[in-house]
């Protein structure tokens, strides 16, 4: 069975571009984005993979580490790392791991056998530092993603963890955020004392809280 959101993203160890990996040493007490890439020396994986390197720093910022994922092997990787870096524009700055057997694919659930029986689609996951699965994205093999949305759907899981709180449709940073419908509004006053602005009973928009 495939992970479902609040799972505990399983623990593995595998061979990469920096060295063998376990799972959870590299993730320590940081949020993870593992991704996954079909195949080495296809156009667009290396683009995504270039993408992703150039933006490193923005996922440091945030706490988070980035780990990826392909079905070949660690000298494949080396060989299209430079690739990479002759695209991008900037050089592979974060461990690729070597899967050939599938074995983490279909752990996670990146391998779908009726979309390409030959390789991973892409998938990505946002794990927190607890170890627990809380985005999955899947995409087709021929489209790329999107690491702005990936970005956004981290600093909105940042923000609202441990609150109880909820971010609208094309939510960025800076903008207002919804109460949870879960909350009364006697206990909303109390949180909120400034108060919120009503568009609907069951929807409260608040200024986002600084962090």
């Amino acid at each position: 069975m495939s992970l479902q959101l609040g799972d505990t993203a399983p623990d593995f160890t595998l061979d990469s571009t920096e060295g063998p990996i376990r799972f959870h040493d590299y993730a320590g007490d940081r949020w993870v984005v593992f991704f996954s890439h079909p195949k080495d020396f296809t156009p667009v994986c290396t683009t995504e993979l270039g993408a992703f390197a150039g933006r490193k720093a923005e996922f440091d910022a945030r706490k988070t580490r980035l780990l990826g994922l392909s079905v070949d092997s660690v000298a494949d990787h080396q060989g299209w790392a430079k690739d990479v870096a002759d695209v991008g524009g900037t050089a592979l700055n974060y461990p690729l791991l070597a899967d050939p057997e599938l074995e983490v694919a279909k752990l996670y659930g990146m391998f779908h056998p009726k979309a390409d029986p030959k390789v991973t689609v892409r998938s990505v996951f946002i794990i927190d530092p607890n170890r627990k699965v809380r985005l999955i994205l899947t995409y087709p093999p021929s489209a790329g993603r999107n690491v702005d949305e990936v970005l956004r759907v981290l600093d909105s899981l940042q923000l609202t963890d441990g609150r109880k709180l909820t971010t609208p449709v094309d939510w960025q940073p800076g903008d207002d955020v919804i109460i949870a419908p879960s909350v009364s509004d006697d206990d909303a006053k109390k949180l909120y004392p400034g108060g919120w602005r009503t568009l609907k009973s069951y929807l409260r928009l608040v200024p986002a809280p600084l962090a």
